[in-house]
């Protein structure tokens, strides 16, 4: 799914009007009937509304959304400020919902005395995608104020307060949101740790605005949906063999973290690879050989890695549990040296490269690196934010002709040639030491598989994200481990074939 910037949401709707044709206004109801039929298929145990709406477009909805909701039969209060100028659209809506008598009709200055019962389910109608500067007076106090009530709130299109593409320099006043029923789009600032916490669950509406403009129109930004995912898997052919499907090694481990190699290991056989072996210490070989017996050992040094030795046919992944030791250090340098391929480096082999910025230029052009944020600030150095760091990997990515993947709640696959790629599958349960072992796992065989560069990093992130998914069902996000979301790889696999078959 494409991202689009305000501007180029404003200009959707504008060529959606003139080229449907329909009128601002039918779009409009067209937008307010999507947000009331979720409403009233996953809000059943609520029959209360209280509706704040703004003087531009996203009052606009406001209005239309409290009419049909009380056509419907819920309770609905909306809360106007009585000295504003409504737009165009806002006023038509506006002026149909005061013919309604069973609506309620109020003043701002009055929430301070509005009962916020149980059932009751705030609605933030207040500002749109249209924002650009900051909330003050009477809207901002408005703001903290409905932010201190514990009910359900639900904000339309975006939480008022929020900028769509950026996030504020100062200390901002944003509503504060359980849902977000976004028209037709992910906006950028869902995306984003900092702007992304005001958003809730986020819900994508549909409201069927013209598909040759979004079709027409570039962007760099995307969204990993199915649509993406269903292009990149290939179904295993049944007259395959096991050279089909490539070799792997992965290269880590060190005393004490012989685990992280499992894991990967682990998650690399799971993944379907062909061939697997584990490059490691002498320290780890009975673990390996026990945990992974589908794996082949390569020994690579007495308590930790101090020979890269790999054959050349095999796709590496190194860094899981491969600490900093200086033999590990040099011989790592060493080999990059003499290293073309793609690869995949993690952890410690990126804090190793890091050290010397020269490091940087040994990484093959279209390998896959895939930094936390402490990681890639000790790369490429410090940003202010989220969004500026997603900026710096862009320019980075392709200065080094490299992927850059930007793990983070929301993770980001930035390309060579600029494109970001946000992933939305996967859960706060793999905030937990481990689980970019398994990634390294997953993106070391779908490259060893055939997939190119950019689709097993695509892919490869959005499948991590849905075994996690999987895991955290039948354990809960607290206690589920990253074995757990490599056991899961199975029903990620069942689900995309069940889809695959059904697709010929």
């Amino acid at each position: 799914m494409k991202i689009f910037t305000a501007q180029q949401i404003r200009e959707c709707d504008q060529y959606t009007i003139e080229h449907e044709p329909i009128s601002s206004i039918q779009l409009m109801e067209r937008a307010a009937e999507a947000f009331v039929y979720w409403i009233s298929e996953n809000c059943n145990n609520h029959r209360n509304f209280a509706i704040f709406c703004g003087p531009g477009n996203n009052g606009g909805d406001g209005f239309a959304i409290a009419r049909m909701l009380c056509l419907k039969g819920f309770d609905v209060d909306v809360f106007v400020d009585s000295k504003a100028k409504f737009s165009d659209d806002a006023n038509v809506n506006f002026k149909e919902l005061k013919g309604i008598s069973e609506v309620v009709i109020k003043s701002f200055k009055d929430v301070d005395q509005y009962r916020f019962d149980s059932r009751t389910i705030i609605i933030d109608a207040l500002f749109g995608t249209g924002l650009s500067r900051e909330l003050k007076g009477d809207y901002k106090e408005l703001i903290d104020h409905l932010n201190t009530k514990s009910n359900i709130k639900i904000s339309v299109d975006i939480p008022s307060g929020l900028f769509t593409d950026s996030i504020s320099e100062e200390k901002v006043n944003v509503f504060k949101a359980d849902y977000t029923l976004s028209f037709q789009f992910w906006k950028k600032s869902f995306l984003h740790p900092e702007t992304g916490i005001y958003t809730g669950k986020v819900i994508v509406l549909d409201i069927d605005l013209s598909e040759e403009y979004i079709s027409d129109t570039e962007t760099s930004d995307f969204v990993i949906d199915d649509k993406i995912v269903e292009r990149i898997f290939k179904p295993r052919n049944e007259f395959s063999h096991k050279g089909t499907y490539g070799k792997v090694t992965i290269a880590g481990g060190s005393y004490g973290k012989i685990g992280a190699a499992v894991l990967a290991t682990k998650s690399a056989l799971k993944m379907g690879t062909g061939l697997t072996f584990s490059l490691a210490p002498k320290c780890g070989y009975e673990i390996l050989q026990t945990s992974c017996p589908e794996a082949m050992f390569i020994e690579g040094g007495e308590n930790h890695v101090n020979q890269f030795d790999i054959d050349e046919t095999s796709v590496v992944g190194i860094g899981p549990g491969l600490g900093q030791n200086p033999e590990t250090e040099k011989s790592l340098l060493q080999f990059l040296k003499k290293y073309s391929k793609p690869l995949i480096l993690d952890a410690d082999a990126l804090n190793i490269i890091s050290k010397d910025k020269k490091g940087l230029e040994l990484i093959p052009k279209r390998s896959i690196i895939t930094p936390h944020p402490k990681e890639f600030e000790r790369l490429f150095g410090v940003t202010k934010d989220s969004f500026d760091r997603a900026e710096w990997a862009r320019k980075k990515a392709h200065e080094l002709q490299i992927y850059i993947i930007l793990k983070d709640h929301h993770t980001q696959i930035i390309t060579p040639d600029g494109n970001v790629f946000y992933n939305i599958t996967g859960n706060a349960g793999l905030a937990k030491g481990g689980s970019g072992d398994v990634l390294t796992g997953i993106l070391s065989s779908l490259l060893a598989q055939g997939y190119s560069e950019e689709d097993a990093a695509v892919f490869g992130v959005w499948f991590h994200g849905k075994a996690a998914e999987f895991a955290a069902e039948k354990h809960s996000k607290e206690a589920m481990l990253p074995t757990d979301v490599i056991n899961e790889f199975g029903n990620v696999f069942e689900e995309l074939n069940k889809k695959a078959e059904i697709k010929l």
